[in-house]
């Protein structure tokens, strides 16, 4: 502890000499603690919305400001300083929908009563089941066979609660006869997408945002494009059945693989199944220290 406040010492010593800290006090402490508490629940809201990942973008953004702001960076605090006026109606603007929605449930207190039932020791996420999977292996090829099609949104840890409003509520068991019913021609849930939470059918004839991606074959409709443009606006992973074809696809982090066999699905499914944030996390920490120095490699050549 003592060479933990020596090390500190010689920090300040050093690059924050130019700072004034206060004095540390007891109200102090429970202050931080009140807003921590507050800021927590504010993101547990922002992260059922699409805004989260905007958020998130304005994070990395906070933290070069703020290593600006430790060593001194003038140009940049600058930039910074120039730019906040209109970043913060920028901010307005983007977060708009999210905004005014929030607003609508704090008058319903739907928001104090979410904030008084926060469970900080459960984990929230809903796994699928060894059953789910094989019902939706099996409900696709048969619907497959028939070039029936289909779009199935497997929500991961981003909640789709945004897009699951703009269907009709089921909250239903997932099975086999139930997807084929859903997506049956001329049934009155058969046009749109399903969106599927954890062993359950959430809502059915979805509308997903379409993606702008030029790479896109030409070759894919509607709903493939559907399947991608979802899957770049969170971690979802969505299943199609083509109508044309009758061939199943799988859209993932803005990609899609076309023409999968029964065992390739189930591969997919399972490895959604498997999923853990932490094992996550680092992986992508790692896939980004590998491109850096790559990089680095590439650059000293």
């Amino acid at each position: 502890m003592e060479q933990m406040m020596s090390t500190f010492s010689i920090f300040k010593e050093k690059y924050l000499t130019w700072m004034d800290l206060p004095l540390v006090k007891t109200i102090d402490i429970v202050e931080i603690i009140i807003i921590a508490f507050l800021f927590y629940t504010i993101l547990v809201w922002i992260k059922s919305t699409r805004a989260w990942m905007l958020f998130k973008g304005l994070m990395v953004i906070l933290v070069f400001v703020l290593v600006a702001v430790v060593f001194q960076m003038t140009t940049i605090l600058w930039l910074a300083e120039k730019t906040l006026n209109v970043g913060v109606i920028a901010l307005v603007i983007i977060f708009q929908p999210e905004l005014r929605r929030a607003l609508e449930q704090l008058g319903r207190k739907s928001f104090l009563k979410g904030v008084a039932s926060i469970d900080f020791g459960k984990d929230q996420e809903e796994k699928i089941s060894e059953k789910t999977i094989n019902e939706l292996v099996r409900a696709c090829f048969e619907m497959g066979k028939v070039k029936t099609g289909a779009l199935i949104v497997m929500e991961d840890t981003v909640v789709l609660s945004e897009y699951e409003r703009t269907g009709i509520a089921l909250d239903a068991l997932l099975t086999c006869q139930l997807l084929i019913n859903i997506f049956e021609k001329n049934t009155p849930l058969h046009d749109g997408a399903i969106i599927v939470r954890g062993d359950r059918i959430i809502s059915a004839t979805c509308y997903l945002p379409l993606s702008d991606n030029m790479e896109l074959s030409k070759e894919l409709g509607t709903r493939h494009r559907a399947a991608v443009g979802i899957s770049e606006v969170s971690d979802s992973l969505t299943i199609v059945v083509s109508e044309e074809t009758g061939s199943v696809s799988v859209a993932v982090g803005g990609k899609i693989r076309r023409g999968l066999d029964q065992e390739g699905l189930r591969n997919q499914l399972k490895a959604l199944q498997k999923y853990e944030p932490e094992n996550k996390r680092k992986g992508l920490l790692k896939r980004r220290l590998k491109n850096v120095k790559k990089d680095m490699q590439v650059d000293h050549k």
